[in-house]
């Protein structure tokens, strides 16, 4: 026999094993080798599953995503939506009727009401006149010399608006100086 042959098979290098046919080694080598075969392929199976999930759940969230943007205002349409229709009938009533005090009551209610769902979506006014100037919440157009403290709020020139806690339009106003 050979000096290669009769090596134990513990003292061959890395490459002699690979070259060596699998029935050259020990059984328990075989058998312990046929494990980690069975349990490598079972973790790639494993893998290859929850790859499939994520990316099924990837897709899913991207298109509720999406959903959500697409529908976001639903609940606010929904909400002003008699507030269109008291306009529409106070416009077709002012046609017919043409009183305009008349006209002019129903239009305060119908701005009233449109306030009243704006408030329940999370809008507020900022309040302006006659307090003192805030950068965050006010937005100063003309400075003006008064008899007031300096940068005291003397007119609003458009109204600010909050959104729950953010400034989503500052109002615009003259200041005193």
């Amino acid at each position: 026999m050979s000096e290669e042959k009769r090596k134990d098979p513990e003292s061959l290098n890395n490459e002699d094993a690979a070259e060596r046919p699998e029935s050259d080694f020990p059984e328990e080598f075989r058998v312990e080798l046929e494990e980690y075969k069975s349990k490598s392929e079972e973790y790639y199976e494993m893998l290859q599953r929850m790859k499939a999930e994520f990316d099924n759940f990837r897709k899913r969230t991207q298109k509720e995503k999406e959903e959500n943007a697409k529908y976001a205002s639903e609940e606010v349409i929904v909400s002003l939506l008699p507030v269109l229709d008291n306009l529409e009938r106070a416009i077709e009533s002012s046609k017919v009727n043409r009183d305009f005090d008349t006209f002019s009551h129903g239009v305060d209610m119908i701005l009233r009401q449109f306030v009243k769902v704006m408030e329940g979506h999370g809008l507020a006014a900022i309040e302006a006149l006659g307090r003192d100037f805030d950068p965050n919440l006010h937005e100063a157009l003309i400075q003006e010399e008064s008899e007031h403290d300096e940068n005291i709020i003397l007119e609003e020139l458009q109204k600010g608006y909050l959104l729950k806690e953010k400034v989503i339009r500052p109002s615009m106003v003259k200041v005193s100086k």
